[in-house]
């Protein structure tokens, strides 16, 4: 029999049937449990990948994100040449960027964006062929843009008027003609199924859209610039092309004032695509967006009579974001009283130093045992880190069987995208280490950290004690 409902969950939790089933959607495709109830990712058992590795361990899907790319770009590709023109797509790789990640994604024939001098470096260690790579940034430091101009990186995104000459003399000083694109606030927000159209903008990236035309009139005045087009990024975890739609309407229409005084070979719409954390997200899926947003470049073009650029896309969390799978070993257990209500607080070895995004978003997540399963009826649980903050919290709400316990393997799965590129050393945690799973074997990609790493970087702790000569 299902329990009633705890009154302490949110409206759009529900109590699972089954709480050891996992949800569709939310796991990587590999993800299955054995007979005893064990999670397995990849063929490889989270009991097994617990203890070669550690927890909190950080899992990826290789198959899944491969298959991912390369199905999206296909999409894209196959929508844009069925309107008359091409796509491209850059993983961005502000999600999640190592050096084997980025083989992966120029072997699924994506390009990568970058957005810093040390994700430039990691790319470039992976392997990528600088044309294949985008630079993005608000503050692009002076020696940022000279090795990417020095290097060949296939096109810097220039983001606010006083970066046009710095760029430029970039690309002069290593005799280069860079290509470039210009980065404009559509004043379009989109988050989720909702978007928000505005006159106006307030925020640190791009440039007024009205102001574009005087900023591409100085682009195209230096002689080491090639300007390619217009870029826009609307927001982050979207789940429909409405807020797109409307974006682009507004871009194409500056984009064809453009065209009067010289080519605007592209226009780049920016990534933000969602993905499901809870078994009540429901994005839209990536073929029916590719569908949606080449019939409305298509749309726009013929109303403006103008040629259809080449669009380009920076999608990043739909790619790695169901792939990866948190782990985690439980500590501590309690139940807490709220106004008669009970919660059960299950405290793991993680937390907001390994999944920084609920304290910063209130992102929510789903949980799962992993490491066997149980026939105890659901209990409303909050999954709490080990760190010094009330805030720390990795699942503010799901469902567990009510005998979780101490020393039980917990799986937090849809942490592929910026949970360890938003990793940190908070309370001196060592950042957990990121493992590929595929075809029953594991691998390292990314080692952890251990104190003495921490220690090694704090240089009192390599002077004498006192006393000591």
């Amino acid at each position: 029999m299902t329990p009633a409902p705890n009154p302490l969950a949110p409206d759009w939790l529900r109590i699972p049937a089954d709480a050891n089933a996992l949800a569709p959607g939310l796991w990587p495709t590999s993800a299955v449990r054995t007979s005893t109830g064990e999670l397995v990712l990849g063929g490889v058992t989270a009991g097994a990948l617990a203890a070669e590795f550690g927890t909190p361990l950080y899992v990826i899907d290789e198959a899944d994100a491969r298959t991912t790319a390369v199905d999206l770009l296909a999409v894209f590709q196959a929508e844009f040449a069925r309107i008359g023109t091409s796509a491209k797509v850059y993983y961005a790789g502000k999600a999640f960027l190592s050096t084997e990640v980025v083989r992966w994604m120029i072997a699924a024939g994506l390009n990568i964006d970058v957005c810093s001098g040390g994700e430039l470096a990691v790319a470039l260690a992976g392997g990528a062929a600088p044309e294949r790579l985008g630079f993005h940034g608000n503050n692009k430091s002076l020696a940022e843009l000279d090795e990417a101009t020095r290097v060949g990186v296939g096109t810097i995104v220039i983001d606010s008027e006083v970066e046009i000459g710095r760029v430029a003399e970039a690309a002069a000083r290593n005799n280069r003609v860079q290509n470039v694109r210009l980065r404009v606030n559509s004043g379009v927000h989109a988050h989720t199924h909702e978007f928000l159209a505005t006159s106006h903008e307030d925020q640190k990236f791009g440039i007024v859209l009205t102001d574009a035309p005087r900023l591409v009139g100085l682009i195209r005045a230096e002689a080491a610039l090639n300007f390619v087009g217009l870029h826009c990024h609307i927001g982050s975890q979207i789940f429909d092309a409405d807020g797109f739609a409307e974006s682009a309407a507004r871009l194409l229409d500056v984009h064809a004032a453009l065209l009067v005084d010289g080519p605007v070979p592209e226009l780049n719409l920016g990534g933000g695509f969602g993905i499901a954390y809870t078994s009540a997200d429901e994005p839209t899926p990536i073929r029916e967006l590719a569908v949606a947003l080449a019939d409305i470049i298509a749309t726009a073009c013929a109303r403006l009579n103008i040629p259809l650029p080449v669009v380009a896309f920076e999608p990043g969390r739909v790619i790695i974001g169901r792939a990866g799978v948190s782990l985690y070993r439980v500590g501590t257990t309690k139940t807490v009283d709220v106004s008669g209500t009970p919660r059960l607080y299950v405290s793991v070895d993680g937390g907001m130093s390994d999944n920084v995004r609920p304290a910063l978003y209130g992102a929510d997540y789903a949980v799962r045992l992993a490491d066997r399963a149980s026939t105890a009826a659901p209990v409303l649980v909050r999954i709490a880190g080990k760190h010094c903050e009330s805030g720390d919290i990795v699942v503010d709400s799901d469902y567990l069987p009510g005998d979780v316990m101490p020393g039980d393997l917990l799986a937090v799965p849809a942490t592929g995208a910026y949970c360890w590129a938003l990793s940190n050393n908070y309370n001196y945690q060592g950042r957990a280490p990121v493992v590929a799973v595929s075809d029953g074997k594991a691998r390292m990609l990314v080692r952890g950290e251990t104190i003495a790493d921490l220690l090694a970087r704090d240089t009192g702790a390599l002077l004498p004690t006192e006393g000591e000569s």
